[in-house]
């Protein structure tokens, strides 16, 4: 497999990036910070995206999508990453997309997906560091289920439609078995929202399950065997935001090699000093590399390869490495200034900081790695 994109991808990547450079730029995401916005995104660009049809971007043509695969949603999820757009794509069009696929769920709110007038969250993690323990309850109650417990870390979770929730109804907290995945909308009653504040101004919200109740069509997929969507929906954004976190490292470093070209100390360019032309030359590598592990992971992804769950994590690992040496040595080399809030780069160091710990860390992955190697 080829590790660069076909020409297909390139005019894709082209049109997005300039989509996303006029339309949502670190600007607009300052903006909204600015105003203490509490949706956390703007609806409007989320329609825009709709009408060019990124929305659908891994829905069958059939079903009204562009029927494209993973390596088209990373080359758009970079350049949310690079712009730092706050953006509900990567829960909405990529991980509920893929969880929903060949379920029944998929005719309810794939409509709603595609016109950019749906958004959805995942409501996965139950505690800090992507533990994979699932607590939460779902009894069987009537026609349907009743869910009792919490949930944490949930991006849009406060304004969602669509709620991806995984609960147990069988085996004990711990167990890979026995979950099962529902789709609640966002009136359920019982259910409540308290969204605070990350470090890169987004907004995640904890929620409450307080016996809420859903009918039977809610399953995504079968009782007690949410883990195949489940894990197709890890699988996938995971992936996808590893793209993004290459976005943003991407971003970062474009900045400070910008920065070290115009700087100047002592009346001589800083870009010229050997030293930090070593330290960016490193940078650069560390990227490069991190880019060839996302972009087989997309690629073993969309040919449904069985060595894609191993890809993921790798691509995870090294996109949270590799982006965080980004935004440190843009941080050092922009000086005291780059801890200031009237440059950009402190913005790009917040949102690493926060997309490397969803869906699980360097370290997570690692030992994620470790494990199936059988260590």
């Amino acid at each position: 497999m080829p590790l660069y994109l076909d020409d297909d991808q390139t005019v894709l990547q082209d049109t997005i990036r300039d989509f996303v450079a006029e339309h949502a730029p670190v600007s607009h995401m300052r903006a909204l910070r600015d105003a203490d916005d509490a949706t956390g995104f703007s609806r409007d660009l989320w329609k825009q995206f709709a009408e060019m049809g990124f929305t659908g971007i891994l829905i069958g043509e059939d079903q009204g999508g562009l029927g494209l695969g993973h390596v088209e949603a990373g080359v758009v999820l970079e350049e949310i990453g690079r712009n730092l757009s706050p953006s509900p794509f990567l829960s909405t069009a990529v991980a509920a997309v893929e969880a929903l696929k060949g379920t029944g769920q998929a005719e309810r709110w794939f409509p709603g997906i595609i016109a950019g007038e749906t958004v959805a969250a995942l409501a996965i993690d139950e505690g800090a560091k992507h533990r994979d323990t699932v607590t939460m309850t779902a009894e069987r109650s009537g026609n349907g289920f009743k869910l009792t417990g919490a949930k944490r870390f949930v991006t849009h979770g406060h304004t969602a439609d669509l709620i991806i929730v995984a609960a147990r109804t069988a085996g004990s907290d711990n167990d890979t078995d026995g979950i099962t995945l529902f789709a609640v909308p966002k009136d359920a009653a019982g259910l409540t929202a308290n969204a605070e504040r990350l470090a890169d101004s987004s907004l995640a919200a904890r929620l409450e399950f307080d016996g809420v109740e859903v009918d039977a069509d809610a399953v995504i997929g079968e009782v007690d065997a949410g883990r195949t969507p489940l894990d197709r929906l890890l699988r996938a954004v995971r992936t996808g935001a590893s793209a993004e976190l290459l976005g943003v490292g991407g971003g970062a470093m474009d900045m400070t090699i910008g920065y070290m070209k115009e700087r100047k100390q002592f009346g001589t360019l800083i870009g010229s000093f050997q030293a930090l032309q070593h330290r960016a030359a490193h940078l650069y590598s560390e990227m490069e590399v991190a880019r060839a592990a996302v972009l087989k992971a997309q690629q073993l992804l969309d040919q449904g390869n069985d060595r894609a769950d191993e890809a993921v994590s790798v691509a995870k690992a090294m996109t949270a490495l590799a982006t965080t040496l980004s935004v440190q040595e843009g941080i050092q080399m922009h000086g005291g200034i780059g801890m200031t809030d009237e440059y950009d780069i402190g913005f790009y160091m917040k949102r690493a900081r926060v997309l490397s710990e969803m869906f699980g860390d360097a370290n997570f992955h690692a030992d994620r790695l470790a494990v199936a190697a059988g260590y």
